[in-house]
């Protein structure tokens, strides 16, 4: 395709804009030397099991020794809820601390009820230090035994040890611990004078700099995790071999016998009845109802398949190290961007080839088939967060950008490309000539419908992948770190393969019955895939997690039909083109008057 050189480009320079390098690095390359400024930076607490459910850090009642200053994040560090202000805690190059006082408060009663209720909940707090992440727990709760809630006991730490590893004149590691020795009773409603405290220890390493990310990398590396990671490849692999030697073997040997019949009839009498998929040639390519409607879904299933394809490259090369703030969210909306100009030329390539006429209205849906319930859901669920002042609320500025990169960047070349599609004048390929009127599909039987046919074509490629995805879900709505994009990039190519075959299948079978209207149903046997991983959300959610609350039920569940939304127009795609590549090779094998 003529836009994906240049496209290839623009990408390269929208990501360095936007700060995301295609290469293995942290983003920080600072030197120090003794008694220089190390940025330390809150960024946000929230509850433990809620990963969505984030609130900036001094929402809370800390204090600080000094001014606020807010530090100026990128697009995709304010969409992944990255909100960084400097710490009340001052960590200089190679100064150590023993009990230092960071800042005092006086807490009020509303302030402990508010420490108490957030510690009852679990709350963690993140920090990035020279742009290495740090976590810690704000208290516990000393149940002792006691079944009454009005009982326990909560305290909150008032003490951090600091614990940072240098190589010559680089900041390596970092490590902070809560102190159990250092805790401050807030269980009773009563004013609390606290200290904030913190120790601060160096110690030199060998770790050179370039290798100080390698410890998150490896932590989804392990050797366990390696061996069910290997068990799901190899689960795949086997599901793929059985699939594609079963359906290779029956196709073939199907096939060879019913190009030898049709063969043999037109040698013997001309007007013998023709049975089977031959019976329909007349019919197999008349083109389907809502052609508008299947030529969007098309381009917008190529876009994301497109997507995928970008985003995978850009994780074998390591733009997607772990902590990268937003790196992966400034990709997904730059690339999105940049190959709409993909989705307006399929959608208005294949629209014009079934002959419609109004091709602006087919890319206008095009345009809109996966951003409206995307916008929709997005609307809802920022207001929420809006409600619950959380930093997943994008901020007014923000919005303006998105939105001035889909007018400036997405609808230009949405249209462009469609013009592109419009122009291109190509007649559809058919190898055989379309009868006047269509021939009437005889009854079929219950498990030749269209839902049983879409449970059918689901479940194979979701039983492939499922494995993978409780490690891609631990990751996106949990605390685990996920790497290892070389197995999941051969899960995904797994996943392209079993849809293809599958829905080839399937369609063979409906032809095979004289069913005719193989278009959607391709489409809907392809895409049913990612109507089985919504239903393993709902798994997920009730069995696997520890999600609650109304905002991050809302969340999990909006965004996860968002994007199960994206996998049944993208393999959707997938199982159409390679049913229309099947359909056309079998019937060009065959005489058709």
């Amino acid at each position: 395709m003529v836009l994906l050189p240049s496209m290839t480009s623009l990408l390269l320079v929208f990501l360095f804009l936007y700060g995301v390098s295609p290469v293995i690095s942290d983003g920080s390359d600072h030197r120090y030397k003794v008694g220089d400024d190390v940025p330390l930076y809150a960024n946000k607490v929230g509850p433990f099991h809620n990963p969505s459910e984030t609130y900036r850090y001094f929402d809370l009642p800390f204090c600080s020794s000094a001014p606020v200053k807010e530090k100026k994040e990128a697009l995709g560090e304010v969409l992944n809820g990255d909100r960084l202000v400097s710490a009340p805690y001052k960590l200089e190059f190679l100064g150590e601390k023993n009990s230092e006082v960071a800042c005092r408060k006086r807490l009020s009663r509303e302030d402990v009820a508010k420490f108490r209720d957030v510690i009852a909940k679990d709350y963690y707090f993140q920090m990035y230090y020279d742009d290495l992440p740090i976590w810690g727990f704000l208290g516990k709760v000393v149940k002792e035994g006691k079944t009454d809630p009005s009982e326990y006991k909560y305290y909150l730490f008032n003490h951090l040890q600091f614990e940072i590893f240098y190589n010559k004149d680089r900041v390596i590691e970092i490590i902070v611990r809560t102190d159990q020795n250092f805790l401050v009773d807030l269980t009773e409603d009563k004013e609390v004078q606290v200290d904030f405290t913190y120790t601060v220890r160096w110690k030199e390493t060998e770790i050179p700099f370039e290798k100080r990310m390698e410890k998150y990398s490896l932590a989804s590396s392990m050797p366990h995790h390696l061996e069910i990671h290997w068990f799901s490849i190899i689960n795949s692999c086997v599901t793929v071999l059985l699939l594609t030697g079963f359906l290779a073997t029956i196709l073939m040997r199907v096939l060879k016998n019913d190009f030898v019949k049709y063969a043999h009839d037109e040698e013997a009498v001309d007007d013998q009845e023709e049975t089977g998929w031959k019976l329909i040639h007349g019919d197999v390519f008349r083109f389907p109802k809502h052609k508008s409607l299947l030529a969007a879904a098309l381009g917008s299933g190529t876009q994301l398949f497109t997507l995928a394809v970008f985003i995978f490259m850009l994780a074998l090369v390591g733009v997607f190290y772990p902590y990268n703030r937003g790196a992966l969210f400034t990709a997904l909306v730059v690339i999105y961007a940049l190959t709409s100009g993909i989705a307006g030329y399929t959608a208005a390539s294949f629209y014009c080839q079934l002959e419609g006429t109004n091709w602006v209205r087919n890319v206008i849906l095009t345009g809109s088939l996966f951003c409206g319930p995307l916008l929709i859901t997005f609307s809802f669920l920022n207001t929420v967060a809006i409600a619950y002042q959380a930093t997943a609320a994008l901020p007014f500025g923000t919005i303006v950008v998105i939105f001035l990169i889909w007018a400036l960047v997405t609808s230009p070349l949405l249209i462009l490309g469609g013009i592109a599609g419009k122009n291109r004048k190509s007649e559809f390929q058919a190898p055989c000539r379309t009868t006047k009127y269509p021939r009437e599909i005889p009854p079929m039987r219950w498990y030749r419908r269209t839902l049983p046919q879409m449970a059918m074509a689901g479940f194979l490629p979701f039983s492939a992948i499922y494995i993978e995805l409780y490690y891609i879900f631990a990751s996106v709505w949990g605390h685990r770190i996920y790497t290892i994009y070389s197995i999941l990039s051969i899960v995904f190519l797994i996943l392209v393969i079993v849809t293809a075959f599958i829905t080839v299948a399937l369609t063979y079978f409906q032809l095979a019955a004289e069913d005719h209207e193989w278009w959607w149903r391709s489409l809907l046997c392809g895409g049913s895939t990612g109507l089985f991983i919504y239903a393993y959300c709902l798994y997920y959610y009730y069995a696997r997690s520890d999600m609650s609350g109304f905002m991050q039920t809302s969340f999990f569940f909006g965004y996860m039909a968002c994007i199960c939304y994206g996998f049944f127009l993208m393999l959707g795609t997938i199982g159409f083109c390679a049913s229309l590549l099947f359909v056309r090779h079998i019937y060009r094998s065959i005489k058709c008057e």
